[in-house]
Formats: C-alpha cells, sequence, structure tokens
C-alpha cells in the first residue's frame, strides 16, 4: 500500500467529501480516503497494480478533476451535484 495524495479543484464542502470518500472507497484497491477541504487534496491508500489515473478519472467524473485537468463548465456542474448528494447522505 501506498498513501497517495491529489490535489483537485471544485471542492467546496464537506458534502463534496463526503461524496469523494464515499466513491473512492467503492474502488477495488483504494482505502483510507480522506479529503482536507482547506488545501483541496485528497489522500488514499492504493495497492500495489491499482492505477492512479483509475482514481483521478473517478475524481473528475464526479467533477473534482485533479489541479492539473481542465476544469470544464460541465464538470463545475457535476461538482454541484455531487455536492448535493453528498449532504444527503450525511
Amino acid at each position: 500500500m501506498n498513501t497517495t495524495t491529489i490535489e483537485i479543484q471544485n471542492l467546496k464542502c464537506h458534502g463534496c467529501a463526503n461524496t469523494i470518500i464515499t466513491q473512492l472507497e467503492k474502488l477495488e484497491g483504494i482505502s483510507e480516503v480522506s479529503v482536507n477541504n482547506d488545501t483541496d487534496e485528497v489522500t488514499f491508500n492504493i495497492s500495489a497494480g491499482t492505477s492512479v489515473g483509475l482514481v483521478k478519472q473517478k475524481l473528475s467524473d464526479l467533477g473534482y478533476p485533479s489541479i492539473s485537468d481542465s476544469n470544464s463548465l460541465s464538470k463545475k456542474a457535476k461538482s454541484f451535484v455531487s455536492c448535493a448528494v453528498g449532504r444527503m447522505n450525511k
């Protein structure tokens, strides 16, 4: 297991963080996900053989692209939906 941190965009609140944690922990080989709202970082343990690219793609699909990826209007809109879902599922 390696600990990895990704800086993301569009992180607004704990609802966002809840969605990110819930969805990333569903990925095989990913565990102990945490979100730092102050630094816009997602930290997680990743097992050998699991791609960081898979995590980045999932984050992007949820509306939270990594800081090095483009942040289109559709990604921003998705982040608002993910945020709302995260607030309801607390």
